[in-house]
């Protein structure tokens, strides 16, 4: 080939690649990031309400996919300054579809996943960007957006790293939870424990009821108190209330003196559920305080049988138990 056609065809194959560059989108250059929401031992006793990991800095441009890998239900949400934090079932209102773009303005809300689902989000604009999970308030998270000319400080082998360490430790901080003293008529009603980094916070939680299984007598009562952080949960017997009306009790749930919700069994297919039994929120300051959170409920049982429960937020993760009364 001859000098003059070698120069030819450099300039053809220069100007192939100009014009792929100006066909090609923008979107098609950027990168995309891996993340994991949650995480569960095999049993789905324990789990991580966390985002793995929950700092992450990337590029204006770049897309995040988060992959639920959990049973527990969770949302990768990005609320607008000042906005009010919605409940899981409210959303932005609703959701938004998957590969929205946040830049600050329109919340973004992948609404309620689990177990295999993955949602993205495309990040247009330089900023730092606070994420939160709607179902869980002390799950939250940080996005660095910086711009394209800027180094980024990590590569995804170390998030993936992150997020294997982060996790194991949560497990294992959720297990260590679970190792708690009763007594013969006393049920611990979840437990855990809210951590923070440089990213947000997280919850390693235990999603069981603790001596589950009682035996009892006709005229005993048993005592069912939450050790959880901040997770919500259910003394539930009987058909499972509408998923949408947990937080309050039923009708036949009174109030003893010392604030514990109460109520009195007579049969096995009564149907008794506690409303929520939680801690209260911390104060915030320039907030009203807090009313103090519901942590105790009481049965009453009259009559002989088994009686089974479950905490009807989580029985799908195994949260379930039974009182056998005897004569």
């Amino acid at each position: 080939m001859t000098k003059l056609a070698v120069s030819q065809l450099r300039g053809i194959l220069w100007h192939c690649a100009l014009l792929i560059g100006l066909i090609v989108p923008l979107s098609a250059l950027a990168d995309t990031w891996q993340l994991q929401v949650g995480a569960q031992t095999g049993d789905k006793a324990n789990q991580a309400l966390a985002f793995l990991p929950n700092e992450i800095w990337i590029h204006a441009g770049d897309n995040i996919t988060w992959s639920f890998v959990t049973d527990e239900v969770h949302t990768v949400t990005f609320l607008t300054p000042g906005q009010v934090r919605p409940s899981r079932f409210a959303g932005c209102p609703g959701t938004t579809a998957d590969f929205s773009v946040f830049d600050g303005t329109v919340c973004v809300n992948s609404g309620v996943l689990q177990d295999g689902a993955t949602y993205t989000v495309a990040f247009s604009l330089a900023g730092n960007f606070k994420l939160v999970c709607l179902a869980h308030p002390d799950m939250t998270a940080t996005i660095h957006v910086l711009a394209g000319t800027t180094p980024l400080p990590h590569d995804q082998a170390f998030y993936d790293q992150q997020a294997a360490s982060q996790s194991a430790s949560l497990l294992s901080d959720a297990r260590a939870s679970a190792h708690v003293h009763s007594n013969r008529n006393a049920v611990v009603a979840g437990a855990g424990k809210i951590t923070g980094t440089g990213g947000g916070t997280e919850t390693a939680s235990v999603m069981r009821f603790m001596k589950a299984t009682k035996v009892i007598h006709v005229g005993e009562t048993v005592e069912w108190t939450t050790s959880e952080a901040v997770t919500n949960h259910t003394i539930t017997f009987g058909p499972e209330p509408d998923p949408t009306n947990l937080i309050p009790p039923s009708a036949n749930v009174t109030v003893d003196a010392d604030g514990a919700r109460h109520a009195i069994i007579s049969s096995p297919s009564d149907a008794v559920h506690s409303g929520f039994i939680t801690q209260a929120p911390q104060d915030r300051t320039g907030l009203a305080q807090s009313p103090l959170g519901v942590t105790r409920f009481r049965v009453n049982f009259t009559q002989p049988g088994v009686y089974h429960y479950i905490c009807a937020l989580h029985d799908d993760l195994g949260m379930v138990g039974e009182i056998v009364v005897l004569p």
